[in-house]
């Protein structure tokens, strides 16, 4: 364990990935194959933890339930999320596992390809939520879920106690994961933020659009569904009806960590009281604001 904000009380639970994100970003347009110019960062990421960097940033305090290992790379990146205030005294630190890391190629034209090695927090299993019975027992605040748990956790999970009733928020963490989330999809109190994609992979065929696609997950059980769709309208299916908007059009800077941070705004503004339309509405003005490369 780390120190990190150990005195402080958690309002937000992140569980999932907690990693080192290794980002090449190029202003040119790019294919398979292509070797251009551009710039190569490493930032702490990972889907929960770019949640919980964005919800500090709107006034919350996360707790990270995740794996982050006790290597060289591990120390650095607990040492930079205690710098951000975020609380890392719920991390389990893992003698023997290396610390995660995601790496992505963006161009002019989006996201060209990317890998997740996220080996570790598949490998260390319900070990991560050993807080659950411990220090944050009887949590009461939204959790911050993210697909990149393994099938067999994800399912736990939904049928868990500790989770049953529980204001439970669930990202897939990229389509190829998407399909992991069934077991949320008949859970009682589950909000899932899906792209357009997504939502088709969880429904078994395409779908038109995103307030299509909000009802459709709302007809097969789901508690509530928030669904984006890029530049095009995004929705909120929930128990009093439908609401959608369409994103303010800006230019496209950088999109990895996009959908996490439109995540986090819509839980900030709910907990702030926002009512669905200007939640979403909040949502979509914090995404529009990132991927244009501007701070939020």
């Amino acid at each position: 364990m780390t120190c990190g904000m150990a005195h402080a009380t958690p309002d937000i639970l992140c569980i999932g990935s907690v990693l080192w994100d290794i980002i090449g970003r190029s202003s040119v347009h790019m294919e398979r194959g292509s070797d251009v110019g551009g710039r190569i960062t490493r930032l702490p990421g990972g889907v929960a933890l770019n949640i919980a960097m964005a919800a500090r940033a709107y006034g919350m305090t996360p707790a990270l339930l995740s794996v982050v290992g006790r290597d060289e790379e591990g120390d650095t990146l607990v040492a930079a999320l205690d710098r951000l205030n975020l609380i890392t005294d719920t991390l389990y630190r893992s003698e023997d596992l290396p610390t995660d890391v995601y790496m992505a190629v963006e161009g002019a034209n989006g996201l060209i390809a990317a890998i997740a090695d996220a080996h570790s927090l598949e490998r260390v299993g319900d070990k991560i939520l050993a807080p659950l019975d411990g220090p944050l027992r009887g949590f009461a605040g939204p959790i911050a879920l993210d697909g990149n748990l393994t099938r067999d956790l994800l399912a736990r999970i939904a049928g868990d106690d500790r989770f049953a009733g529980a204001d439970l928020r669930v990202a897939p963490a990229s389509p190829g994961k998407a399909d992991r989330l069934m077991p949320f999809l008949t859970h009682a109190s589950t909000t899932l933020y899906v792209n357009l994609e997504e939502a088709g992979l969880l429904l078994h065929a395409p779908q038109p659009d995103a307030p299509t696609a909000a009802q459709a997950l709302r007809a097969r059980g789901l508690h509530r569904a928030v669904v984006t769709d890029g530049p095009r309208r995004a929705a909120c299916a929930h128990s009093g009806g439908i609401v959608a908007r369409d994103p303010r059009p800006v230019m496209v800077t950088r999109v990895t960590g996009a959908g996490d941070t439109f995540m986090a705004a819509h839980i900030a503004a709910e907990v702030a009281g926002a009512g669905p339309q200007a939640a979403l509405d909040r949502a979509l003005d914090a995404a529009a604001t990132y991927v244009s490369g501007d701070t939020y």
